[in-house]
């Protein structure tokens, strides 16, 4: 058993970064998938603000084992308050993304959750005074206009429940604003643990609320959603410290493709011509900016895949 242990872990470490990296992608990917699958059987009767709390509640005791292992010296920290903002904001982004979930087609939400490097694009403006030129900006219009293709205001198909995902995107692109604001010694594990600690005492009021007691299969799936939102979001990390950005950004977009497949197979899902123009439109966008973004100078763009890796939330 020993033999075979190594020769699957040879094999795995012989493959070159960028493969590994796409494969813990796809990983990822298809973990979210099957999350997003239990959080819309969930949201039929629980309300978003329950299962979010949960979700807080499980991800921060996940962590628990691994800051005994590395020491509390991981948790220093001189930002309290950014932290508190972080969680207050992470928990925005869990119930507007939940509510979302549950209401609209996983192949539409998942489309617009894409949307986030467009937001991201005009709060570095507003808040980091970074400099965007001519052709971010185009392809963050662009973007922006696939959104209104998908969403269409005003139209018989529209749906709300599409604005919560919007916001979803929005915040989790101000949360990794926030990240950029932190002083340098800040460790990913420590801004993991203050998110858990903040977001899970700021969902348990509006969580008591609209309180109902799980069934024992809801239970269930609350810890089945708590499990995999922490193995999706170590994929994601690790997807991005294996290969390239450039490389691995790409193979996030078959979420959509898994969303798609899975919203029709699971809830008999469909989606109309306007949505696939829109969701394209997006991600060709999206994957402009990210390319944009792999060219920045290498510690800068380190740091901007360190934050939007801890900010995976979800």
């Amino acid at each position: 058993m020993r033999v075979v242990s190594v020769s699957i872990e040879q094999r795995w470490m012989a493959l070159s970064g960028n493969v590994r990296g796409a494969l813990w992608m796809i990983g990822s990917g298809v973990i979210f998938t099957f999350m997003a699958i239990a959080i819309k059987l969930l949201g039929h009767r629980l309300d978003s603000f329950q299962i979010a709390f949960f979700r807080c509640l499980i991800g921060f005791i996940a962590i628990l084992p691994l800051i005994g292992a590395y020491g509390i010296e991981v948790l220093q920290t001189r930002s309290l308050k950014i932290h508190a903002l972080r969680g207050l904001f992470g928990l925005i982004a869990m119930f507007a993304s939940y509510y979302a979930i549950a209401r609209i087609p996983l192949a539409s939400y998942t489309a617009l959750s894409f949307t986030k490097p467009l937001f991201s694009t005009i709060l570095a403006v507003i808040i980091l005074h970074e400099i965007v030129r001519w052709r971010r900006w185009s392809a963050t219009a662009v973007g922006f206009i696939g959104v209104l293709v998908m969403v269409r205001p005003g139209a018989e198909t529209f749906n709300s429940a599409a604005l919560f995902a919007l916001a979803d995107s929005l915040s989790i692109a101000f949360l990794v604003t926030l990240i950029k604001r932190l002083p340098p010694g800040e460790t990913p594990l420590g801004m993991m643990f203050y998110f858990g600690v903040f977001s899970t005492i700021a969902a348990l009021p509006p969580a008591l609320f609209v309180w109902q007691w799980p069934t024992a299969g809801e239970w269930g799936l609350l810890v089945f959603i708590g499990i995999l939102g922490a193995l999706s979001q170590s994929f994601w990390i690790r997807a991005y410290r294996a290969g390239e950005a450039s490389v691995v950004a790409p193979f996030d977009y078959l979420r959509l493709l898994f969303a798609g497949i899975a919203g029709y197979l699971a809830f008999a899902e469909t989606v109309d011509l306007w949505t696939v123009l829109g969701a394209a439109i997006i991600v060709v966008s999206t994957v402009y900016i990210a390319r944009r973004e792999a060219r920045l100078p290498r510690a800068q763009a380190k740091a901007r895949i360190e934050a939007k890796a801890v900010e995976e939330v979800r």
